[in-house]
């Protein structure tokens, strides 16, 4: 998949004046320490974390990439909080999430990251602002506030005309970018992505791809991109991690 023109090269961040510039690698957005997730299937054991450690740097935009069965979902629902590891440490901005009960991770979840997934998960008879306020809704947030948010965020999207339409009256690469918006909304620190072009045709991926890359830059928001296409996910990140049986086996070092 040919870059995105205007999209920077790998390991760079534009600058105010579109200059590239190095992102800022002085906090640890993530940091785990030889996690695993095993499950029992019958009388054998899936290994599909399987003793990883890494650090990801607040800022870095990083790929993970794997065949299917490699383990980058199940790390990618660890580090979202919708999976716990059988063992080791895991730490996302600041919190222990190995340490944390069901509620903990229901509140970190809520208050931390945003999660977009190939799906996209929006409800067919709600409006697209009405996808994006749900999180919102949720919260108890005030009306006047919500509105607010979700129009900014449908803003960064540029989806701000479509706001009134349900998602039958979109295109796929529009439904996705409700969803990014909705994961957005909330303002989290962290922006976990699966497979989120995995629906999508070649052209609508790079620009899903190059607009993932645009929120990184310029809101320094660290994100986390799963995806099977390699030398896409090389183009747009920083830093590129692959794993193989649950094991990471290139990438780990920023």
């Amino acid at each position: 998949m040919p870059i995105p023109s205007g999209i920077a090269g790998r390991g760079s961040v534009l600058s105010d004046t579109g200059s590239s510039v190095h992102s800022d690698a002085s906090h640890i957005a993530i940091r785990s320490s030889d996690i695993k997730r095993h499950f029992r299937r019958g009388e054998y054991t899936v290994r599909a974390v399987d003793g990883i450690t890494l650090d990801v740097h607040s800022g870095e935009l990083v790929g993970i990439v794997g065949t299917s069965g490699s383990g980058k979902t199940t790390l990618l629902n660890l580090v979202g909080g919708l999976d716990t590891p059988t063992d080791g440490h895991l730490e996302v901005m600041g919190q222990r999430l190995d340490a944390l009960d069901s509620r903990g991770l229901a509140l970190y979840r809520r208050s931390v990251i945003g999660i977009v997934f190939q799906s996209f998960q929006l409800l067919p008879a709600q409006t697209a602002f009405e996808n994006v306020a749900l999180p919102l809704v949720l919260q108890n947030v005030a009306r006047r506030e919500r509105r607010s948010l979700v129009e900014t965020a449908l803003e960064r999207v540029s989806l701000i005309d479509r706001m009134d339409h349900l998602p039958s009256e979109l295109s796929a690469g529009q439904q996705q970018r409700v969803a990014i918006a909705r994961a957005l909304v909330k303002q989290p620190r962290l922006l976990l992505a699966d497979e989120p072009t995995g629906n999508l045709d070649s052209r609508t991926s790079v620009e899903i791809l190059g607009l993932l890359q645009r929120l990184n830059h310029e809101q320094q928001l660290t994100v986390v991109l799963v995806s099977h296409d390699e030398t896409a996910v090389e183009q747009i990140a920083d830093r590129v991690l692959r794993i193989e049986d649950g094991r990471l086996v290139a990438g780990g070092s920023p």
